[in-house]
């Protein structure tokens, strides 16, 4: 096959948005960058963009999946309770001295997939505690960091297996660029039109100040608590460090942070989860006073019930997102098997780890202040959808008025 069987101008175009929408990278800031190998295509604009706009140091960390298989295939098993807590320490100490992250994505998404099961939860968990150090960073918003994906042959021989090569790339990288919207000739001023719709739906809701959200639809009928003194966020925000920047590219929603001890009903996911190689399909869970407390699913239920078992924070809700069924992502019928599109074509809620930016002067709370008002913490952040063209949700105020925020799956007509 080719080595690049797509518009390589839209590359272009989707590295300079990953440097100047993505990041806003500031004259002297360094960049700590993350990606396999298969992007390098991807990486090198970005670099190159990254200097032309004055960063100080870009330091790119690569990764590889023969690599990464040649561990769960040769390493003695105690290998599988470590992670790199050192190069970890390392990049939280890039990202105190003001360093942002980027990070690239494009590795096969069920690339553990045919790998022991308890190696890989294993491995993830360790890597989330070694990590935890960096991500605080990260989930608390301190720094302008973003992610971007390249269309690399594994993951879009995963996603199109009944394709060639070159046809299964091709047609993985025209999702990828339109999602990210960088087919057009001004792909910054069409990113600036998008953050301000988001930002519209954003102000809305903040004005409303709901106290919770009541989610109903097949298989759903789950209300989500919100914490005292959320704040919704979407597209474009202003990180710790003063810098605007957009943390996922591509990205259609608008989230908050649920109250950790506010949630009751039941929901169904209403597309497959992708986790750690491992695909979790139909997922069902019910909570009692924020927690789960019954859960199961059709194919992946061990890993589930692991993945809910990594701390106490872990069967609790992170996030709550609110993505229309007319989203671009929904509408290309595509399951990605990654989280960062998947979770852009419906709504979704997340297990784990809340972000502190989602809260009034989220920038100034400390742990326990985002903790009395409802944050959750855990060493993950996981998200699943929930949404579909049949979802309702009402807004709940105080008083305990309904006001309508979705119907059919779409924001309601005053919304």
């Amino acid at each position: 096959m080719t080595s690049q069987p797509f518009d390589t101008q839209s590359l272009d175009r989707l590295a300079d948005v990953a440097v100047h929408v993505g990041l806003n990278l500031q004259e002297g800031q360094d960049l700590v960058l993350t990606a396999p190998v298969s992007a390098l295509p991807l990486v090198r604009p970005i670099v190159a963009a990254a200097y032309r706009a004055g960063a100080g140091l870009v330091t790119p960390i690569l990764g590889d999946e023969q690599l990464q298989l040649a561990r769960y295939r040769n390493a003695r098993d105690d290998s599988f309770d470590r992670a790199p807590d050192w190069l970890y320490q390392g990049m939280a100490q890039a990202f105190e001295g003001g360093a942002a992250r980027m990070a690239i994505v494009g590795d096969d998404p069920m690339l553990l997939s045919d790998e022991d099961p308890d190696k890989v939860a294993r491995a993830g968990k360790a890597n989330s505690m070694a990590y935890k150090p960096a991500l605080d960073h990260i989930a608390n918003f301190h720094i302008n960091w973003s992610i971007v994906s390249y269309p690399s042959l594994s993951w879009a021989r995963r996603m199109f297996p009944d394709l060639d090569d070159d046809a299964a790339v091709a047609k993985l990288a025209g999702a990828i660029f339109a999602a990210s919207r960088v087919t057009g000739d001004d792909p910054v001023a069409e990113w600036k039109a998008h953050n301000a719709a988001l930002r519209t739906r954003t102000e809305w809701l903040n004005a409303q100040r709901f106290a919770a959200l009541h989610f109903t639809g097949p298989g759903a009928d789950l209300t989500v608590g919100l914490a005292d003194g959320h704040e919704w966020q979407g597209g474009a925000s202003v990180a710790g460090n003063g810098v605007v920047c957009n943390p996922n590219i591509p990205t259609e929603e608008v989230f908050t942070t649920p109250h950790a001890l506010k949630v009751e009903g039941h929901v169904r996911a209403t597309k497959p989860l992708s986790h750690q190689g491992s695909l979790i399909e139909d997922i069902e869970v019910r909570f009692e006073a924020g927690r789960i407390v019954e859960a199961r699913a059709s194919k992946g239920e061990a890993v589930l019930h692991k993945l809910l078992d990594t701390d106490e924070g872990a069967r609790r809700l992170g996030e709550v997102a609110l993505v229309p069924h007319s989203s671009p992502i929904s509408q290309s019928g595509l399951l990605f098997y990654n989280t960062l599109y998947d979770e852009n074509a419906a709504c979704h809620i997340a297990l784990g780890q809340c972000y502190s930016k989602c809260f009034v002067d989220g920038g100034s709370l400390t742990p326990k202040e985002v903790a009395k008002r409802g944050g959750n913490a855990s060493m993950i952040h996981v998200d699943w959808m929930i949404g579909g063209p049949q979802t309702d949700i009402d807004g709940i105020t105080d008083s305990g008025a309904r006001v309508p925020v979705f119907r059919q799956g779409e924001w309601a007509s005053h919304a």
